[in-house]
C-alpha cells in the first residue's frame, strides 16, 4: 500500500508541476516548432521511469535490437497492465505515440501529456471516427512517428491472449512500415494481480519481435494478418530464452 500512495504523490506533483511546464511549452512551440514534442518525450520517460522505480518493477528488456533506428513501425503488443505503456515507452529506443480508448482524452493532465507524444484516441462505438482516427496514425507514421498498438482492446490477466482485432494493422498497411511484435511479461504482477491496491515489486520483461513487412508475407497470413501476429506473440511470451 506505501508504494501505491507515494506513486500517487508522485502524479499529484507530476501533474500539478506540468501545467505551467506545458504553457511555457506551448509558447516555445510557437517559435520553435516541434520543441514541446521532443521536450515532453524527455519529460514523460523521465516521470514514467520514476513511476516505475516507486512501483519496484525490475525490467529486463530483451531483442531491443531488432529495432529498426532509421524509419518509423508500429509496435504491436499483448495487453496486462497499465504499466505495460510506461515499460514498452522507457524500453523503445525510439520515441513513440499509443492508441487510447477515447475516454482518456478526458482525464485532465494525463491527456495532455499524451497529445504531447503524439498519442491517438480511439472511438470503439463510432466507426466513423474509428476510421479517422486510423487515418490520422498513417499520416503519423509516414511522418516518421512511431505508434504502439494493443490489439486485445482491453487488458488481459489470463494466460491466452484475447483474439486480436482484424483492423488494428491498418495503419501499418496503409504507411507500408514494419510490425515490430512486443511480448510483455508479468506486468500485471506490479499491481493488478494484488489486492487492496497494493503494489508489489516484480521482475517483467518486454521483448521486441523481428520487424514483419507486410508486402514479404504469404497471402493467408496478409488475410489473418491479427492472428498471425498474435501467434508470434504467443510463441515469444512461452520463450524461455532470455536475451538481455
Amino acid at each position: 500500500m506505501l508504494r501505491t500512495l507515494i506513486l500517487l504523490l508522485f502524479l499529484i506533483v507530476y501533474f500539478i508541476l506540468g501545467c505551467p511546464v506545458n504553457i511555457i511549452l506551448t509558447i516555445m512551440d510557437k517559435k520553435n516548432p516541434g520543441i514541446k514534442t521532443k521536450v515532453s518525450e524527455k519529460l514523460v520517460k523521465a516521470g514514467f521511469k520514476c513511476c516505475l522505480f516507486i512501483a519496484g518493477a525490475k525490467i529486463t528488456v530483451n531483442g531491443k535490437e531488432h529495432i529498426p533506428l532509421d524509419q518509423p513501425v508500429l509496435f504491436v503488443s499483448n495487453h496486462r497492465s497499465y504499466f505495460d505503456i510506461l515499460v514498452s515507452y522507457v524500453a523503445s529506443p525510439i520515441p513513440l505515440g499509443f492508441v487510447a480508448k477515447k475516454e482518456m482524452e478526458k482525464i485532465p493532465g494525463l491527456s495532455t501529456w499524451m497529445k504531447n507524444i503524439r498519442c491517438l484516441f480511439l472511438d470503439r462505438d463510432n466507426i466513423k471516427e474509428g476510421l479517422k482516427t486510423i487515418l490520422e496514425g498513417v499520416e503519423q507514421l509516414k511522418s516518421g512517428y512511431s505508434i504502439q498498438i494493443f490489439p486485445e482492446g482491453t487488458r488481459n490477466h489470463e494466460e491466452q491472449m484475447l483474439p486480436f482485432k482484424e483492423g488494428s494493422t491498418k495503419m501499418a498497411e496503409k504507411a507500408k512500415v514494419p510490425i515490430i511484435p512486443v511480448a510483455l511479461k508479468n506486468t500485471d504482477a506490479l499491481f493488478e494481480r494484488n489486492k487492496y491496491l497494493a503494489m508489489k515489486s516484480s521482475n517483467v520483461t518486454i521483448t521486441f519481435g523481428e520487424p514483419i513487412y507486410i508486402d514479404q508475407l504469404e497471402k493467408e497470413q496478409k488475410k489473418f494478418l491479427g492472428a498471425y501476429l498474435q501467434s508470434i506473440i504467443a510463441d515469444m511470451l512461452s520463450s524461455k530464452d532470455e536475451i538481455i
